[in-house]
């Protein structure tokens, strides 16, 4: 009988470790092969400019007297919902997954100047950031390549008179055991470090959206309610994020309506 409860028992312990071999063999093996894909696309376009198709949407086929707001950076940009209700706005997305700022900022000509927005809202820079646990001797040149993106976006959009929506770095959500060893507390550094530099960037054609006072919680984190991982937002997140926008929308685009005039 005991016999027969220690073979029963091992049987199990066995089907367990190997069902959790499988599984994480699985998870290792998606990671791999999102990685490799994203790397061989980058070698064969290094900005993405192929991901947006030139007519889409044909320009012209554009509501005119509508403001044009488009959506610009990573993934972060490229998940972001359009707010609901604005009939006045005509919104566009120009967000790549898993960009850094300075492929966001090469493709500004090829992807958002031959749309004329009235206004641009900029996600961008956590890809860099992310990389400092990889590359430690590298923070501050990572940190300032992004400072020096950013303001070249605003720039750029500037200097086609584009008002910018410059939000601040999204907050950070929950690490997940398989980034640990892949992680470090510089990047939550870095973040504060780039979104204060954010700050300064404010004028009359660059509004700044503090993304934290509306996702962070007590400690800094994404809400959990709001957050989908540690780097991305779930629906509720863009929810909460898009009422704030609105906000903003609403007075920047009534004040260049006004400046026009």
């Amino acid at each position: 009988m005991n016999q027969k409860r220690i073979f029963f028992t091992v049987t199990i312990i066995l089907t367990l470790l190997l069902t959790t071999s499988g599984i994480v063999n699985l998870v290792l093996y998606r990671y791999a092969n999102q990685y490799y894909l994203q790397l061989n696309m980058t070698r064969l376009d290094p900005l993405g400019l192929i991901f947006y198709e030139p007519s889409d949407p044909p320009v012209n086929e554009l509501d005119q007297q509508k403001t044009r707001v488009v959506f610009f950076g990573d993934s972060r940009a490229y998940q972001w919902p359009k707010p609901q209700n604005l009939n006045q706005f005509v919104f566009l997305n120009r967000g790549i997954g898993a960009q850094t700022s300075t492929q966001v900022a090469e493709r500004f000509e090829k992807h958002i100047v031959p749309l004329h927005p009235d206004i641009l809202v900029v996600q961008a820079c956590i890809n860099d950031l992310k990389t400092i646990p990889l590359y430690p001797h590298l923070k501050h040149q990572i940190i300032d390549t992004c400072k020096a993106n950013l303001k070249q976006i605003v720039e750029k959009a500037g200097s086609q008179g584009t008002t910018v929506i410059l939000t601040t770095v999204f907050p950070l959500g929950e690490l997940s055991v398989e980034r640990r060893l892949f992680w470090s507390d510089e990047v939550g550094k870095a973040i504060v470090e780039v979104n204060e530099y954010i700050k300064t960037l404010q004028s009359e054609t660059v509004v700044i959206f503090d993304t934290a006072a509306v996702l962070a919680d007590q400690n800094g984190q994404i809400r959990a309610e709001y957050s989908f991982d540690l780097l991305h937002l779930n629906e509720n997140g863009y929810l909460a994020l898009n009422e704030g926008l609105e906000e903003l929308l609403l007075k920047t685009g009534s004040e260049k309506a006004a400046s026009v005039k």
